[in-house]
């Protein structure tokens, strides 16, 4: 897979830093996706993409920018808040220094679905793809470009109360009620593998 930017429009409400403390545990769960190479890097960035939701209730979300390498020591204006999307339109409308995350229609999809899910870590790792059906991992019927409407609605046709997925060909995503149990659980997965 070859990362060709994000498909979607931006709408940049403001280019106010992200502001929270749970940052720093996503910061170093940024570090272990690329240590664990869930996230491989490509140059300029990392193919995949992590964040947590804001307030119990809501969709906005703080996520991972666009062209970010995990691998690096992140400074807080590599994430960027997204306040909510448009999936029939195509928009994402943000706050930050940088363009989000690909994958942001995604996660806001997945938010505004299952209000039980506070983070959402997408990653990329031959060895989960390879095994997802000798591990019964649910997976999506087919494969569709990354960050279009059609991967997020293969992903919500699939979604119901599963906390770990495939996306055929692409990657998988990890749920969880907090940054911590997300990350335990693509540990999980991958080391099943």
């Amino acid at each position: 897979m070859t990362y060709q930017g994000v498909k979607f429009k931006t709408k940049m409400l403001g280019s106010e830093i992200p502001q929270d403390l749970r940052l720093e545990g996503l910061k170093d769960w940024c570090k272990k996706f690329h240590h664990y190479n869930l996230a491989p890097p490509y140059e300029g960035g990392s193919y995949g993409n992590l964040s947590f939701r804001l307030q119990d209730g809501q969709d906005q979300f703080i996520i991972t920018g666009t062209k970010i390498g995990l691998k690096n020591e992140l400074a807080d204006d590599c994430f960027v808040r997204i306040q909510s999307c448009d999936l029939e339109k195509g928009t994402v409308y943000a706050h930050g220094m940088r363009e989000p995350s690909s994958e942001s229609m995604l996660h806001f999809a997945i938010y505004h679905q299952r209000k039980d899910v506070n983070a959402i870590f997408h990653g990329h790792c031959q060895k989960i793809l390879s095994k997802a059906s000798k591990l019964k991992i649910t997976e999506t019927v087919k494969e569709e470009p990354y960050g279009t409407v059609e991967l997020v609605q293969g992903v919500l046709d699939i979604l119901n109360d599963k906390s770990f997925l495939i996306m055929k060909e692409h990657g998988f995503i990890s749920l969880g009620k907090n940054i911590k149990e997300a990350g335990e659980l693509a540990l999980q997965m991958y080391k099943k593998c």
